[in-house]
């Protein structure tokens, strides 16, 4: 893998001042990319609800449900 230093060379790069500054009214130099993005991922962990907890989610809004329908065929008869 090789590596190039981003950052600009300040002995060819118009507009510097000697401390690498950039002069008032002056575009400074524009950045490079990275020219690796960095180490290739090998292992990505599954994104998601595990299934224990979204077990437990649908069957809280399955009896909250079954409550309110209850209670509305209650209120009816």
């Amino acid at each position: 893998m090789t590596h190039i230093n981003p950052d600009p060379e300040p002995e060819r790069s118009t507009g510097l001042e000697p401390g690498g500054g950039v002069p008032p009214g002056e575009t400074p130099p524009a950045e490079s990319s990275m020219p690796e993005a960095g180490p290739r991922e090998t292992h990505n962990p599954t994104k998601g609800w595990a299934k224990g907890p979204l077990t437990l989610i649908i069957i809280l809004v399955v009896l909250v449900a079954a409550f309110f329908l209850a209670y509305a065929l209650i209120l009816i008869f």
